[in-house]
């Protein structure tokens, strides 16, 4: 077995994998050369689980010492504080899904921010992103957007705090590779996607935009508490961010209305 350090936002995860595969997760996860790192999230990989990816419906159970997550692709047993977990996977597709479920996990029980469904690109040193529902179009948005630094075009990290929302380079992609802009990057907007022949951009009401970001959530309900959490965490986003609807078309002039 091989231990490494990886970095996902501001957090330090150790991971420990087998040696036969450990350059294939640094190819996910990139390793960082530090000693002076607090480890945030200890998790341990093992191979051979399960059956491919049929669906994504998640089997949660929890008691007072542990927390699992079970797919037919991946298993996730965790402390229920989400520091120290054992995942079993089936491919490099549950790897990713399973680090995605844990780390949203984390960093909601820690209140400290949302794993969001959406790309996301720099224009001017400030973080735009653009979400909506399934075939929206949240990675043509992003293919659009270069070449413009991308910071995601799957799955958006962004840390809330009542002094600053930002946004994190994130390692959870569909399609696109990184651009490598590891600074975290304050979020100027939020747009939901509406394909349209003719673009144009409109602010959303607080309650509205609030409603509308529930489900873009990366989250597996399972207690009223965190549920609660997550609630709290909108209602500051959409306190300090504007969120907008954004009818856009096929091509790259939409940047003309947000930039």
């Amino acid at each position: 077995m091989i231990k490494y350090l990886s970095m996902i936002g501001e957090h330090t995860i150790q991971i420990t994998v087998q040696s036969a595969i450990c350059l294939k997760i640094q190819n996910l996860f990139n390793s960082i050369n530090s000693t002076n790192q607090l480890t945030s999230i200890n998790v341990k990989i093992k191979f051979g689980y399960g059956e491919s990816f049929t669906d994504y419906q998640v089997s949660i159970k929890k008691d007072a010492n542990k927390i699992s997550f079970q797919r037919s692709d991946y298993l996730i047993e965790s402390t229920p504080d989400y520091t120290s977990a054992t995942i079993h996977v089936h491919d490099e597709l549950a790897l990713k899904h399973a680090l995605m479920n844990l780390y949203s996990s984390y960093i909601v029980y820690h209140n400290w921010g949302l794993l969001i469904h959406s790309s996301c690109a720099i224009e001017n040193g400030k973080a735009h992103i653009f979400a909506g529902h399934s075939g929206a179009g949240k990675s043509t948005a992003a293919r659009l957007s270069e070449p413009r630094a991308l910071l995601s075009d799957e799955a958006t990290i962004v840390k809330i705090s009542e002094n600053s929302i930002t946004v994190f380079d994130s390692p959870f992609r569909s399609e696109l590779p990184s651009t490598g802009y590891q600074q975290p990057t304050p979020l100027a907007g939020i747009q939901l996607l509406q394909q349209s022949e003719k673009i144009r951009l409109e602010k959303m009401r607080k309650p509205d935009a609030l409603l509308s970001l529930m489900d873009k959530v990366f989250y597996w309900s399972h207690d009223p508490v965190e549920t609660q959490r997550i609630m709290g965490l909108l209602r500051t986003l959409v306190e300090k961010v504007p969120v907008y609807e954004l009818y856009f078309r096929k091509d790259p002039t939409f940047w003309e209305l947000i930039s």
